[in-house]
């Protein structure tokens, strides 16, 4: 935020020397009419910041301009270079959005609007500030890609200057910075800007181990200058030979990309500074394959070493050729090889060759970033949660990519990890709702099978398959998470509804009360004073604990009135569960009921219904709540796997875990989890929890057990 100080003289006639480099820049590229608009911007711009400094005492309005001058340097439209030095203006100054409308016009107040932050509203902490703020400027960016370009320029120059805050809030921003802004540049394909933004964030948050391998980089530069002299070169000199048009550059890592792979290679910094890295810039596609075989003909390859990225693109538009060479000086060569338009996209991303509302076709860059941007403003659509979008968001930017192929051969781009079930919702929501399985490379895997690049992946649906709560366990992507989760809370609802609606049924009966006798008019508005819009939202909120069955039915009872038809009161009947009543029901850890066990309900505010053993250990206490607890039996058809947990003393001696386990097994029982509790020289107690299907198959299991020679008794824990 600006700091009111002494008015100053930025608003005279004479332009500042840093507004002048600004309008040199734009010269090369902007007609002098635009170039104009601009000036007036910074005019209307340093007008409504008078009197205001930034932390480090310049005037506020140098912020805004250093803003323009990095977007200059990608050489954008006069509108974002308006709205850049705008960007703060409705936000910290008098200037109203109806001026800047009549003035610079709708867009570039859009733009501007995109870009400003939320910090005049209330939240109740700064995540949930941050992640409201992140989830309008995703609406914005949905509208015009440039918000983001402009937001990214503002966050970079505030990194650049952030000497200028205290420390917490240095390391507050730098963290939030390499999160989630230096992802999104790497994600629309803005390497420099992206390199920057972790370098600086490096040196915030981690000042001494960046200040030493900042200083081996510039020690290392010098030592090795001949050497990498020598095979610049020798590369140059045989690419010529060839007749291939290009230049060779040497590229020099950063101290967070060094950083980076010393902790995923676990490698010394020496390992990590060992390598020599070109670039090899030609002017055709076909020059960049001859150059490559030219190169492989200077220095062998690296086996496994080669990726080409120039047949199969990475998500946001950079094409290269990558391959690792053995080199003169017993260290590995790093070369990148690419044509020059392939390289201004490497650095600059969709903000290269810009063309915006010209009727020129977008880049491709651009194009993979307006898709992926979509694909956040669907899933922004079907999360209530602006935290929870934030994560997923940040799940979907994952730096590494997997490259997968359909059976048609179109080629999808994943994060890292990504799963079968992963690839199926990125082929099509319906198609992931209901996978069965997959074949991967013609074989038969698991939705949870991990996928590699250059796997060709078929998706096996069925229209009775549904999404299960496991799935969550293991999806990585956030298209994946966000559609599971919508789904099971849709289900929820339903079955909570369902639940309550049989829930308040008892208790009206037992009044001798029926829902169709209570008048409509009574009914509405009743709900409407409880602060329901319909009665399924009344009906869910008593399936989950919010309210209290007993409690409606007296009220809904007095509504009936003279209405109320002559009903025989009920005893209130036992209500029935399956345990699939997906939301509603939870199962006590504490006794772990199974279906055949004798049970009860105890209401718990948001969370339903949990269901207790009659003999729980924790039965009496929760007893005194009479109002919460229900009467429930299972239903004669239930069915899933429950988690049970057994008792084992068994002779201490080897291979005692394996007898028991093996006896187990042989039930098609699934293993939770095993654990000792107690052990001495002569015996010793196992924990083990499983999953059972019901009574009957917890009492084979342990007649299977006792068996075991090893074992002397088997227990249901708790007793």
């Amino acid at each position: 935020m600006p700091v009111v100080a002494p008015a100053n003289d930025t608003q005279s006639s004479e332009l500042p020397e840093y507004v002048l480099a600004l309008t040199r820049r734009l010269t090369d590229y902007l007609p002098p009419e635009q170039i104009a608009r601009v000036t007036a911007a910074f005019r209307r711009g340093a007008e409504a910041h008078v009197g205001q400094t930034r932390a480090s005492g310049e005037p506020y309005i140098t912020h805004p301009v250093a803003v323009a001058a990095i977007l200059a340097d990608l050489r954008l439209d006069a509108e974002t270079m308006i709205a850049a030095i705008l960007h703060d203006a409705l936000e910290d100054t008098a200037y109203t959005r109806a001026s800047m409308i009549e003035e610079f016009g709708a867009p570039v107040t859009e733009l501007v609007d995109g870009v400003t932050k939320l910090d005049r509203m209330h939240f109740a902490s700064q995540q949930e500030a941050q992640a409201e703020s992140f989830r309008k400027m995703l609406m914005a960016m949905a509208r015009d890609l440039r918000v983001i370009l402009i937001k990214l320029a503002d966050r970079l120059h505030n990194m650049r200057t952030l000497v200028a805050k205290d420390s917490d809030s240095r390391r507050r921003i730098a963290r939030e910075t390499l999160e989630i802004y230096a992802p999104i540049a790497q994600r629309l394909g803005m390497s420099l800007i992206k390199a920057e933004l972790q370098d600086l964030c490096f040196r915030a948050l981690y000042p001494d181990r960046y200040r030493v391998i900042a200083e081996c980089i510039r020690a290392s530069h010098g030592n090795r200058r001949e050497a990498m002299g020598r095979i610049e070169s020798a590369l140059s000199l045989r690419l010529a030979a060839e007749g291939i048009t290009a230049r060779v550059v040497s590229r020099i890592k950063t101290p967070w990309s060094i950083y980076s792979k010393m902790r995923a290679e676990h490698k010394t910094l020496a390992g990590i500074m060992d390598v020599y890295g070109f670039r090899v810039i030609t002017s055709s596609v076909a020059h960049c394959y001859q150059a490559l075989g030219t190169a492989h003909g200077l220095y062998k390859p690296v086996d496994g070493r080669f990726r080409d990225f120039i047949a199969i693109p990475k998500a946001n538009g950079y094409q290269s050729l990558h391959t690792v060479l053995f080199g003169p000086f017993n260290a590995p060569i790093e070369i990148q090889i690419r044509t020059e338009d392939m390289d201004a996209v490497a650095v600059r991303g969709v903000a290269a060759h810009w063309a915006y509302k010209t009727g020129v076709a977008p880049s491709g860059a651009q194009a993979r970033a307006h898709e992926w941007i979509a694909g956040l403003a669907d899933r922004e659509a079907g999360t209530a949660s602006s935290l929870e979008l934030l994560e997923n968001v940040k799940v979907d930017l994952f730096p590494d990519e997997v490259y997968l192929f359909t059976p048609r051969g179109a080629i999808l781009s994943l994060p890292r990890n990504a799963t079968a079930l992963d690839f199926a919702y990125a082929v099509h929501t319906g198609i992931g709702y209901h996978a069965v399985t997959a074949r991967v490379d013609g074989h038969f895997a698991p939705l949870r099978t991990r996928l590699s690049s250059g796997q060709t992946v078929e998706i096996v649906t069925a229209p009775s398959a549904q999404p299960k709560p496991q799935w969550l366990e293991f999806v990585v992507s956030a298209r994946a998470r966000t559609a599971i989760r919508n789904y099971l809370k849709h289900l929820q609802h339903e079955d909570a509804v369902e639940f309550g609606h049989r829930m308040l049924d008892r208790e009206l009966v037992a009044r001798s009360v029926s829902l169709d006798t209570i008048p409509a008019v009574a009914l509405e508005a009743t709900l409407a004073e409880m602060r329901y819009k319909r009665l399924e939202e009344l009906l869910s909120d008593i399936a989950l604990g919010n309210r209290m069955a007993g409690a409606v039915a007296e009220r809904f009872k007095i509504l009936a009135g003279g209405h109320a038809q002559t009903l025989l009161a009920a005893p209130r009947e036992r209500l029935t569960i399956s345990g699939a009543e997906r939301g509603v029901l939870s199962f006590g850890n504490c006794c772990h009921p199974l279906p055949g066990d004798a049970i009860f309900g105890h209401l718990s505010a948001g969370k339903g219904i949990v269901v207790h053993r009659m003999e729980c250990p924790n039965a009496a206490e929760l007893r005194k709540q009479p109002e919460r607890c229900l009467e429930i039996e299972w239903d004669r058809e239930a069915r899933g796997d429950y988690r049970v947990e057994l008792r084992i003393e068994v002779q201490n001696r080897p291979g005692v875990l394996a007898t028991v386990a093996a006896a187990i097994a042989e039930t098609g029982t699934n293993i939770e989890n095993v654990e000792y509790s107690e052990r001495d020289l002569a015996t010793a107690t196992l924990l083990f929890a499983l999953e059972v299907r019901d009574r009957k198959h917890l009492a084979e299991v342990m007649r299977r057990v006792r068996r075991a020679s090893v074992v002397s008794g088997v227990y249901r824990y708790p007793v």
